[in-house]
C-alpha cells in the first residue's frame, strides 16, 4: 500500500485531508470563514506524500487487502513517510518472488470467506462506500458470487469501531499507532474466517495472532463500540430496485428516517448552475436527487454523490440534508447521502423518472428507499421517458459503454467475470 498522509494542521487544529476540505469548504461558503483562513487550510491539510490520512477509500481498501489475504500483515496503516515504509516495500517484493516459486496465485488466496473477512474489516472500519463496488468487482473476476445483501447482512453483526473521520476523531497515524490493521483484525476474531489463506502462506488467524489494541479510543473494544452495528447499510425499493448504499456512520443520525420532497438535478452542470439559486426550491427537508452521474451516465460514476448544499441553507446553519443519486463518492465524504443507486437513472433506473416535489422516504432501519409516486402516474412518466443520446459512438467509449455493469454488479466489463486463468497466446 502507498500509506496515509501525516496529519493535517491548521492554527493547532489537526486537519484530515479531504473530510476537512468539505467541512470547511461548507464555512467558507457559508461566510464563516476567510479567503485568508481558507489559505491556511489549504497549506495545512497535506503536509506530506502519501494517500488521504482519513478512512478515505485509499485506506479502507488498504484494510481490506490485508483482510483478503493479499498484503503483508500491518502492510495497511504504515504511513507514507515513516521509514518503516521501504521496509515494507522491500519486505513484499521478497515474498512476490518467493510466491513466485511456491506458485501460490491470487486465486488460491481469494475465497468466499476471504471476501466475508473483508466486508467485516468495511463496516468495523466506516470505511469508504467505493469499497462495496470494488469487492463485488474483484469478486467478480475470481468467479465468486457477492449480492450486495451478504454487505448488509454482515453490517448488521458488525460492530463499527475505529474511531477516525469522516465518521469518527482521529487520523489514520493515530490508528496506526494504535495498533493498525493487525491489531483491529486480532480484535475481530470472533467475526471473521480465521482459517483464510494470505500471501504469507498461512492463515489470516497467524497473520494477525499476538496483535493488541494499544489506544481503545481510536481502535474500540468490543464492549464498547462507536456503534453497535456496521458502518454501511444496503437500501432496497422502489427508488432502488436492485440496491443502493448509505455510510450511516457519516451521517446526521435525524435524517436516516426522513421523508421530504425532491428537489432534481438532471446532470451535474445543471446542480453546479442551480445550487446556490437563491431561488431553489429548496428547504431544509428537502431530497436533493442527482441524475446521470451512474456508471454509464457519469459516464464513469464519478465522485459526485455528496453534493453541495445550498448556500442558502448553509447561511441558516444547515450542515447535512438527505442527498440521492447514482453516483459514488469520496471515502472522505461524509453526509446523508444516499449513493450507486441502481439502476441508474441513464438506463431508465426509477431515478430517472422522479420529478422536483416528489416525495421520497429513506427509512435506514428498515434499509428501505422509496419514491412515493402512485403506479399509474410512474407508468405515464416512463412511457414519456427516452434515453440521452450516448456521448460515444465508437472506440474504446462505445466499448465502455455497451459493456460496463451496474453499481450492484460491481461497475466492471461483463466480459471480465468468471474465474480460471486466460491462456497466453501462442507465438510462432
Amino acid at each position: 500500500p502507498a500509506g496515509p498522509m501525516l496529519r493535517g494542521n491548521w492554527n493547532g487544529v489537526t486537519l484530515g485531508s479531504g473530510s476537512d476540505v468539505w467541512k470547511y469548504w461548507a464555512e467558507l461558503r457559508a461566510g464563516k470563514l476567510t479567503e485568508d483562513d481558507w489559505q491556511g487550510i489549504e497549506d495545512g491539510i497535506a503536509r506530506s506524500f502519501g494517500t488521504c490520512m482519513t478512512m478515505g477509500t485509499a485506506s479502507t481498501m488498504a484494510i481490506l487487502t490485508e483482510a483478503l489475504g493479499l498484503s503483508l500483515p500491518g502492510a495497511a496503516s504504515i504511513p507514507a513517510a515513516d521509514s518503516n515504509h521501504p521496509r515494507l516495500a522491500s519486505a513484499s517484493g521478497r515474498r512476490i518472488v518467493e510466491m513466485v516459486w511456491e506458485d501460490l496465485k491470487p486465486r488460491d488466496i481469494l475465497s468466499a470467506d476471504s471476501f466475508d473477512n473483508a466486508i467485516v474489516a468495511l463496516n468495523a472500519t466506516g470505511g469508504s462506500t467505493n469499497a462495496v463496488v470494488h469487492l463485488v468487482a474483484l469478486a467478480g473476476r475470481a468467479g465468486i458470487a457477492l449480492p450486495l445483501q451478504r454487505f448488509d447482512e454482515i453490517a448488521r453483526r458488525t460492530p463499527f469501531l475505529v474511531n477516525l473521520r469522516p465518521s469518527g476523531q482521529y487520523l489514520m497515524e493515530d490508528f496506526h499507532y494504535a495498533g493498525g490493521s493487525r491489531a483491529l483484525l486480532a480484535q475481530l476474531k470472533d467475526y471473521l474466517r480465521l482459517e483464510a489463506p494470505t500471501v504469507m502462506g498461512g492463515t489470516l488467524g497467524e497473520a494477525v495472532a499476538g496483535a493488541r489494541v494499544v489506544n481503545a479510543d481510536v481502535i474500540r473494544p468490543l464492549d464498547r463500540p462507536l456503534r453497535a452495528e456496521g458502518g454501511l447499510a444496503i437500501l432496497k425499493g422502489s427508488l432502488a430496485p436492485d440496491g443502493a448504499v448509505i455510510k450511516l456512520t457519516a451521517a446526521e443520525p435525524r435524517l436516516l428516517k426522513h421523508r421530504g420532497p425532491a428537489v432534481v438535478f438532471e446532470d451535474y452542470n445543471d446542480m453546479a448552475a442551480r445550487i446556490d439559486d437563491e431561488n431553489l426550491a429548496a428547504t431544509p427537508d428537502s431530497v436533493l436527487v442527482l441524475k446521470n452521474a451512474g456508471p454509464k451516465g457519469g459516464p464513469g460514476m464519478p465522485e459526485w454523490g455528496q453534493l453541495p448544499l445550498p448556500k442558502k441553507l448553509l447561511r441558516q446553519g444547515v450542515r447535512d440534508m438527505v442527498r440521492i443519486s447514482d453516483a459514488r463518492m469520496s471515502g472522505t465524504s461524509y453526509g446523508a447521502c444516499v449513493l450507486h443507486v441502481a439502476p441508474e437513472s441513464a438506463v431508465g433506473g426509477p431515478l430517472a423518472l422522479v420529478h422536483d416535489g416528489d416525495m421520497i422516504e429513506l427509512d435506514a432501519d428498515s434499509r428501505r428507499l422509496d419514491l412515493l409516486v402512485d403506479a399509474g402516474e410512474l407508468g405515464r412518466r416512463r412511457q414519456a421517458w427516452r434515453p440521452r443520446p450516448a456521448p460515444y459512438v465508437r472506440g474504446f467509449g462505445e466499448m465502455f459503454l455497451a459493456h460496463i455493469t451496474q453499481a450492484d454488479k460491481g461497475c466492471d466489463f461483463d466480459f471480465l467475470e468468471g474465474s480460471g486463468p486466460t491462456p497466453e497466446p501462442e507465438i510462432h
